[in-house]
């Protein structure tokens, strides 16, 4: 539906953009622009990280933290006495 724009229609675009704005406007429109998008790439990316901080604290508190387990010596004679005799 849409062919790709060739240099003769982006020459237009910019000669109905300087009739409408004025050419002292155009820098000011120009910089308002980049501000307006370097705000938005910044949310963006807050919003990223916002994401990422959530997930990893979701994963942390999903996990039980791990006891320490040391090695321990069992004397087999204790295992069955402790299995045979109830008191």
């Amino acid at each position: 539906m849409f062919r790709q724009i060739g240099p003769t229609e982006i020459l237009v675009i910019l000669g109905i953009v300087v009739l409408l704005f004025g050419g002292r406007k155009l820098p000011e429109l120009a910089r308002g622009s980049g501000r307006a998008l370097r705000i938005f790439k910044s949310e963006v990316k807050a919003g990223q990280d916002e994401d990422e901080n959530r997930l990893e604290s979701s994963a942390r508190e999903e996990q039980p933290p791990v006891a320490e387990q040391r090695p321990q010596t069992v004397d087999p004679a204790e295992v069955t006495r402790d299995r045979t005799d109830p008191n």
